[in-house]
């Protein structure tokens, strides 16, 4: 039995990546200028050439060495630990979750609800005049 590990598939961590994202293969290819055939056969590579793997790592947002080390218990711990994170410290992290608005909100709708009637009524008011005018 080999102790030795077995390398890293790029393409299959660029299809996690890619789904994860949840980004679809053709979306991939257009922001790359590539097939959609292409991606799929990058996908199914062990590995790609380093100027293709610039180009993926910038279109998921992410860089080569998380396509390279990418794992999947790493990204469940990230998200275990983000949860409790957040979860410990509320939304923004600051340990407040008291979260008050300096405005009130009632006013604002009241106010939008305002301009849409006089933004109808300007329009009647225009129409009319185009009416008026022939």
């Amino acid at each position: 039995m080999s102790t030795t590990t077995k390398p890293r598939h790029i393409g299959r961590n660029i299809s996690r990546i890619r789904e994860l994202k949840g980004m679809k293969q053709e979306a991939l290819a257009i922001a790359i200028g590539v097939s959609q055939q292409s991606v799929s056969n990058w996908e199914a590579s062990e590995t790609i050439e380093q100027e293709k793997l610039i180009q993926i790592a910038k279109a998921l947002g992410v860089t080569i060495e998380a396509i390279e080390n990418f794992s999947e218990e790493s990204v469940f711990n990230f998200f275990n630990n983000f949860y409790d994170n957040s979860a410990n410290n509320g939304a923004q992290g600051s340990g407040n979750t008291n979260n008050s608005c300096t405005f009130n909100p009632l006013d604002k709708v009241v106010e939008l609800y305002e301009r849409l009637v006089q933004a109808e009524k300007d329009k009647n008011e225009y129409l009319e005049k185009l009416l008026n005018g022939k």
